[in-house]
């Protein structure tokens, strides 16, 4: 470029000179300043040019060298080779950050939220990093480079995973993996990238050198359209990785994780050694962007890898895309619950700090940093509320009697803490605009606007895209329910719309039409559901009409079969309405047998129908909703896993949407109907 300016300069001047030399040779030396003056200041605009394309270029390289608070997981693609953003270099020294006893564990975490979190943004950046730490050199071999995900993400040499040498193979020792200590457990973990396709039996290998028997994935394989993670298992049969071979033997898909169990056999020149068990939990509820909205489904989750793992066990390998930024929360979150344990503190920024010299990056952002404290925090409040069923009825007597001696919390102070979960009031806004506003029954009840079922828009009509109804996770699939409000007159057209356009075959009511209410003088009668459906025939509301095709009377419940069509297109399908009779006016049911049944029958509906949402409704979506849809995700775990954990299940659903099971009447049902279904059967694999 500087040449060809040069270029371009010269011949100006030269072409000049010549037209002035045939038209007035006796003033050629007239114009011999002003052309030097002209190729000067050429120059000067190119070696500016030059100086800003080159910081221009350098800025370029430092943005990538620098967390991005817009890619929270901290991916970039450039060039069309993907990288990890680098945490930035902290500033030296580093602050200090002390370990924190357990008793201010709350006071602590409030302190560093406020003001958006800008005491945990520091505390993060305070952080060293440990660049220099270690060298690199068995991984930027050049046999080894396509083994690695992402080019500056790389083991250290003196915690590298080093796996035995392969005949003929040069480099057959490298896998992209670090050995990570545990709180006071050398190499608890392997912390490892996700596989590549060129790197499966590798993995594998490790795997089984290792003596693994617990792999967590905390990634999905694709995010955002790009690949985070090959598969690198066999969907079913069996499969060879290298000298590995995997089959299949056992899948359990439930809402937050997915549990896959493997034989693994190694096929050595002198034979097949013997076959082992290995589980693979996959955590599949961490959002592409940012952390979990809540950290219950980790605790979880984590329960769950502690209980499956063998004490006999080699490391535990775990692994996000690069291994480093959710790899690194996950790690840091057990360490933390063990030291809880054991010292009855907490030392975050120590503990990442300390894993940091093990392998490069773990903990990638702020928003990971601020949720291991979250985490902590929520299992130092609540702790394990899980129960075995065996000892459900000594709990119950626990709860009742608060004058025992050494005795749990009671039924009551159980119940107050779940009132302490936030009402987000500023994640109502759609709800509350005021041409939505005629459409909620109770102006508490509002669903929050990231899990609100979202209806289609009627051409040339604004905010018809509202209803007040909300998804609501189940145990084994998200967006299970919909909890909604008994529909008003004038809302009835977009239930009928929202069970449409959502493909739901199962309708629940909970509620009379109009039900008795206490007032200062007595009581009286008060709509609590408008009648959306026929008493015989059909009716039609707006665009849909539904027809009556069968009425059953149960014991508790009335069962009817409709067939809804969409006018405009002439289509139809079939819904069941489920109608419970068994709730007073005033208080609980007496016993737990009719909402046991009605559970049993919405389940076998559903299995018929597809598993498409279940819509719940009582008058106002949130009491008697809440306590239906918390008994039939807790009703289904103890069939599975005969576990329960009625605490965490209704704080979850109040989470999702205010005021779910609304009193201590409610919530002590949850606990006497998962009595009685125990009590009324033995073998409570199924339902009878």
């Amino acid at each position: 470029m500087v040449l060809f300016l040069i270029g371009i300069s010269i011949a100006v001047n030269n072409s000049s000179h010549e037209n002035q030399t045939a038209e007035n040779p006796t003033h050629q030396g007239d114009h011999v300043l002003p052309s030097t003056l002209v190729i000067s200041l050429l120059l000067i605009i190119v070696v500016l040019l030059t100086i800003y394309c080159l910081r221009f270029k350098n800025h370029r390289k430092a943005l990538v060298t620098s967390v991005d608070k817009k890619i929270p997981n901290g991916f970039l693609e450039e060039q069309g080779e993907q990288t990890v953003v680098l945490l930035p270099r902290s500033p030296s020294p580093s602050k200090r950050y002390f370990p924190i006893p357990l008793d201010s564990l709350e006071e602590e975490y409030r302190l560093r939220s406020a003001d958006d979190g800008k005491l945990f943004r520091e505390e993060f950046n305070s952080l060293p990093c440990y660049y220099h730490h270690g060298s690199f050199e068995e991984a930027s071999r050049e046999h080894n480079r396509e083994k690695n995900r992402y080019p500056n993400i790389l083991p250290y040499d003196h915690s590298r995973v080093v796996m035995n040498h392969l005949d003929g193979h040069l480099c057959s020792d490298y896998i992209n993996a670090s050995y990570i200590d545990g709180y006071k457990e050398k190499n608890k973990f392997i912390a490892a990238q996700g596989p590549k396709l060129e790197t499966l039996s590798d993995f594998w290998r490790m795997i089984w050198e290792q003596k693994t028997t617990t792999i967590v994935m905390l990634t999905n394989l694709k995010e955002r359209k790009e690949d985070k993670c090959y598969q690198y298992w066999p969907e079913k049969g069996c499969w060879m990785y290298g000298n590995v071979r995997v089959a299949m033997e056992d899948v359990t898909v439930l809402v937050d994780y997915t549990i896959r169990k493997f034989c693994v056999q190694y096929q050595g020149s002198d034979g097949p050694r013997a076959p082992r068990l290995v589980t693979q939990l996959h955590f599949t509820s961490w959002p592409d962007f940012g952390v979990p909205f809540s950290p219950i489904g980790m605790l979880k989750f984590l329960k769950k890898v502690k209980a499956v793992n063998p004490s006999y066990a080699g490391p535990i390998v775990v692994h996000c895309s690069a291994g480093v930024g959710r790899t690194g929360t996950f790690i840091v979150i057990d360490s933390m619950i063990d030291m809880m344990h054991m010292d009855q503190r907490v030392d975050v920024f120590g503990s990442v700090s300390r894993i940091r010299e093990q392998r490069c990056q773990l903990i990638q952002t702020d928003m990971q940093y601020s949720f291991i404290y979250q985490a902590l925090l929520e299992y130092y409040l609540y702790g394990d509320t899980e129960l075995d069923v065996c000892s459900l009825e000594g709990h119950l007597q626990r709860l009742h009697n608060t004058r025992a001696p050494h005795d749990r919390l009671g039924l009551e102070e159980e119940f107050r803490k779940l009132t302490n979960v936030r009402i987000m009031k500023e994640n109502m806004r759609t709800g509350n605009l005021p041409a939505n506003m005629k459409k909620n029954r109770v102006l508490q009840i509002i669903p929050y606007d990231f899990n609100r079922v979202i209806l289609s828009v009627k051409r040339g009509q604004e905010f018809t895209d509202y209803i007040n109804a909300s998804f609501i996770d189940g145990y084994r699939q998200k967006d299970y329910f919909i909890a909604t409000q008994g529909p008003l007159s004038h809302t009835v057209e977009d239930f009928w719309r929202m069970v449409w356009e959502w493909r739901c075959h199962s309708i629940v009511t909970l509620t009379e039409l109009k039900e008795r209410e206490q007032v200062q003088c007595g009581t009286r009668a008060k709509e609590k559901c408008f009648q959306y459906w026929p008493s015989e025939g059909s009716v039609t509301f707006g665009d849909y009409s539904v027809e009556l095709t069968a009425d059953t009377q149960c014991e508790t419940f009335t069962l009817k079969d409709m067939v809804l069509t969409y006018r405009p297109e002439k289509k139809s399908q079939h819904v069941r309405h489920f109608h419970f009779h068994g709730w007073p006016e005033i208080g609980i049911p007496a016993e737990g047998r009719g909402m046991i049944d009605i559970i049993a029958a919405v389940q076998r509906q559903q299995q018929q129908s597809g598993n498409r949402p279940i819509i719940v409704h009582c008058s106002a979506g949130a009491g008697r909703t809440g306590t239906f849809i918390a008994l039939s995700t807790i009703l289904e775990r103890v069939k599975a896993e005969g576990l329960l954990d009625v605490f965490q299940t209704v704080k979850s659903l109040r989470m999702q949407r205010p005021h779910m099971v609304q009193t201590v009447e409610q919530y002590d049902y949850c606990y006497r109907v998962v009595q009685d279904f125990v009590d009324i059967f033995s073998d409570y694999a199924n339902f009878k």
